[in-house]
């Protein structure tokens, strides 16, 4: 069984789910609000907070001709892709210091490296894994060193064909590693909840065999509750302290409270999960009490026949079985009883 371990964090199949608040560019340029950020995060419950690592020459060209435009229908067109990043991203020099504030709270804090350089800045900073955005599954050199490290690889699919996904994977397993998590993600913002298509889950854990999660884009917390009741063992969703701070992903993002309520929902979808089992709980052997039996229902004496008028299928379940009905009928009874008297076999002749 797939079983990977994160800064001592187990994730598998057995394992609570693994929650990430991802801080992306909720940060409104300022690591105060990135601090305060991080802090919330903690109070919700999550397992960990992601950050993202680039800068806008890392991750694209300072270029505004057509191909580096945004006209996609999305939240940011009208910009060029540099120009989106520069506003974006976070600046490195902080990383190091919100790392180690967000593992003194108790969380676990790594990245999303865009670039080579990237690499080699989270490695100095020791982060305990990475996550391969979407847009990068592609990049097959950037999986191949990213994977080189020996560290847990999660690998975001919302861009990804099927083959996209298996070279990203041997990519990977040329670099002998194979502690890989695949996230379902829909690469729209927001994602319609229609293309979300959750029944993907369980079908990447099976096909791909490793552990499956879902990184998710749309409004509210109905998706990932839903995944986790899929089998999503990860759950990644952004977040941002309030959403007056704006930026690229405000409108998306959960705040605090949102954010809390979905780490509950999460928890008390795992407790109703529970296991496959068809024993009964104390309580529920104790509400069987209340199952159908069969009673007396009106006086009987001693040599009266058992019939459809004197006994009955009927709650509680102190008497006899139903089953066993039709095979009483026609008996006699060996003594008087009164209504209401649960059947026993030795009432009978």
């Amino acid at each position: 069984m797939n079983k990977i371990t994160i800064s001592g964090r187990e994730i598998s199949q057995n394992s609570p789910v693994f929650i990430i608040a991802e801080l992306s560019a909720n940060h409104g340029g300022k690591i105060e609000i990135a601090k305060k950020t991080i802090k919330a995060a903690a109070q919700t419950g999550a397992d960990a907070i992601k950050l993202q690592t680039y800068t806008a020459d890392t991750i694209t060209l300072d270029c505004d001709n057509d191909y580096f435009q945004i006209k996609q229908d999305t939240l940011w067109d009208g910009q060029t892709l540099h120009s989106l990043y520069e506003k974006a991203y976070m600046p490195w020099e902080w990383q190091g210091e919100l790392k180690a504030y967000a593992e003194s709270l108790g969380l676990i804090c790594f990245s999303s490296p865009f670039d080579k350089t990237a690499v080699d800045f989270l490695e100095s900073i020791d982060v305990p894994a990475y996550k391969i955005a979407s847009f990068e599954i592609t990049d097959i050199p950037l999986i191949e060193y990213v994977a080189s490290k020996g560290k847990p690889v999660i690998i975001s699919t919302g861009i990804a064909e099927k083959n996209d996904i298996q070279e990203a994977l041997d990519a990977c397993h040329r670099m002998n590693n194979k502690e890989i998590i695949l996230l379902k993600c829909t690469s729209a913002y927001p994602a319609p909840l229609k293309e979300a298509n959750l029944l993907t889950i369980p079908d990447l854990a099976k096909e791909f065999d490793v552990i499956a999660g879902f990184s998710d884009h749309t409004l509210g917390i109905t998706a990932p509750v839903t995944a986790v009741a899929l089998g999503a063992k990860v759950i990644e969703k952004h977040f941002i302290l309030d959403r007056s701070i704006g930026g690229p992903d405000a409108s998306f993002s959960l705040d605090a409270e949102q954010f809390t309520q979905m780490v509950n929902a999460v928890r008390d979808t795992e407790k109703m999960l529970g296991k496959v089992t068809y024993e009964l709980s104390e309580k529920s052997k104790k509400s069987r009490e209340f199952s159908r039996s069969l009673f007396i229902t009106e006086n009987v004496k001693t040599g009266d026949v058992v019939s459809e008028n004197n006994i009955r299928s009927v709650r509680p379940g102190y008497g006899l079985h139903p089953k066993y009905y039709k095979e009483i009928l026609g008996k006699m009874f060996s003594k008087d009883l009164s209504k209401g008297t649960p059947l026993k076999w030795e009432m009978f002749k």
